[in-house]
């Protein structure tokens, strides 16, 4: 389910930042299966949002807007190690819950060939940081520090605690 929801946000940790977006989509997608004429207390419905992003020198890099954007962040990020921050919101019952988790991502240095060959895969766009660990840029990944399924987009084993302790669902 798409959920439009205002992605803006000032805050400046990345862990509360992440949270807040992802609480954001979580009620925008409650509100939209309302709007439906669903009523997601009535049922067992779980809802759940994620948003990630990097972080780099305090800079959060979000999805880039276009090629030259995407080109930008690979040349911040290459040879560097940076942190990527992702948000859950769970929704189920009424009740709202957060959790965020952070992971350290190296990159090894690239060439300015490789960037731009890199950018021209479309594997940028739509992507914290203009890159898919999942994907190509797997190749210039020199190590990793917590959670490798918190860099694809959702830090699954965070949910499964939350929806665990927080609801007593088990999957």
């Amino acid at each position: 389910l798409v959920a439009d929801a205002d992605e803006s946000c000032d805050l400046t940790d990345p862990g509360a930042r992440v949270e807040s977006i992802a609480i954001k989509k979580c009620l925008a997608a409650r509100d939209r299966l309302l709007s439906e004429g669903m009523d997601p207390a009535d049922t067992e419905t779980v809802i759940i949002a994620s948003d990630t992003l990097v972080v780099l020198d305090g800079e959060f890099l979000g999805k880039p807007h276009d090629e030259a954007d995407a080109a930008r962040m690979m040349y911040m990020l290459q040879g560097r190690t940076h942190t990527v921050a992702s948000g859950i919101a769970v929704w189920h019952k009424g009740r709202t819950v957060t959790a965020h988790e952070l992971t350290e991502v190296s990159f090894s240095p690239m060439t300015e060939e490789e960037i731009f060959a890199y950018v021209a895969t479309g594997e940028s766009f739509g992507k914290a940081g203009g890159y898919a660990i999942q994907g190509h840029a797997a190749r210039y990944i020199t190590g990793i520090h917590g959670d490798y399924f918190n860099v694809v987009g959702l830090p699954v084993r965070r949910l499964y605690e939350t929806l665990r302790m927080v609801f007593g669902i088990s999957l």
